[in-house]
């Protein structure tokens, strides 16, 4: 498996200083996040999707800069919600933007969110986590029978463009769980399937590495993120309203790899040899999101955490 990093994680530098740095750290590929002020939830500091679309040198510019320093361009970020009843046209033109980019990058791996349809008639979205109230059951049969006819027709164009679709599990959206990830891979076909980001499913109290072994085959993608459950949890609950920026009033923190709730590099090779029992054999594209520390800190102490617990895997495995 190589270390990969999705540049976002660097958002405070250029394009330039950001393949430089990752190339510095011994990073092997590069997942560039697409959107900014088109739409979607990526800053986009790295790319602008106007002149990508519109221009074959600026395309051509984007390869040149990442394949002179060593590195390869390995998957096209379009995270946001397809299916918001507001702003959901951006997202999916984010979308469809990252699959005609990527079949002309001829990259393979597109990462989305499975995104969350509203109640028909509402501006925003509800996010459904417990069985009642009874209207809540009612509400989530109405976003699955949304979101598998969306996700049908995005998945046809993905297969046309032999490109695969890499579902983050994440709050706030329908597929934020394994169960949820395979019920719309079954609905859609196998070009769709998981970017297995651990980060979330350790705040919501799952295992991570048995969430690997029940996605064995299902795997298109990994970010590499780490979370620290704090002691406020104990008391607060891991559901947590407080702006990731205020680190010390919450109950969990986004945190650099292997300073997390995890246990350091022990757990990480075990997550490698998770991920190849499960058949997954791709990048772990760091994703920082650590509010204590410097981005490119946190990013180091990433790749450090990755390199030793690739080796142990790989001793072990």
């Amino acid at each position: 498996m190589q270390i990969g990093l999705l540049t976002d994680s660097l958002s405070t530098l250029t394009r330039a200083e950001a393949l430089d740095t990752a190339a510095e750290l011994g990073i092997e590929t590069v997942e560039i996040g697409l959107g900014g002020p088109h739409g979607g939830w990526s800053p986009a500091p790295h790319a602008d999707l106007a002149e990508l679309l519109a221009d074959p040198g600026a395309r051509a510019g984007l390869q040149r800069d990442i394949t002179s320093r060593g590195l390869r361009l390995e998957a096209l970020n379009a995270a946001g919600n397809p299916l918001h009843p507001v702003n959901g046209a951006a997202d999916d033109h984010i979308l469809r933007s990252a699959l005609q980019l990527a079949e002309e990058f001829e990259v393979d791996t597109v990462v989305a969110m499975s995104g969350l349809p509203a109640a028909p008639g509402d501006r925003f979205p509800a996010w459904i986590t417990t069985v009642w109230p009874p209207e809540n059951l009612e509400l989530l049969d109405h976003q699955w029978s949304v979101a598998v006819d969306y996700w049908g027709r995005i998945a046809d164009e993905a297969r046309r463009r032999g490109v695969r679709l890499a579902i983050e599990m994440h709050a706030n959206q329908l597929v934020y769980s394994v169960p949820g990830l395979l019920r719309l891979r079954e609905a859609v076909g196998d070009t769709l399937g998981a970017n297995f980001d651990p980060s979330h499913l350790m705040w919501m109290g799952a295992d991570p590495i048995a969430a690997i072994g029940a996605l064995t085959g299902a795997i298109h993608h990994v970010h590499a993120k780490d979370t620290r459950i704090e002691d406020r949890a104990a008391v607060a609950s891991r559901l947590e309203t407080t702006p990731n920026e205020r680190t010390g009033e919450r109950a969990w923190n986004y945190v650099a790899v292997g300073t997390g709730h995890s246990g350091g590099v022990e757990f990480w090779a075990a997550f490698v040899d998770a991920l190849r029992d499960a058949g997954y054999s791709g990048p772990l594209s760091i994703e920082n999101e650590d509010y204590t520390l410097g981005q490119r800190e946190s990013v180091a102490l990433a790749v450090d955490t990755l390199q030793r617990a690739r080796s142990a895997a790989t001793v072990t495995g």
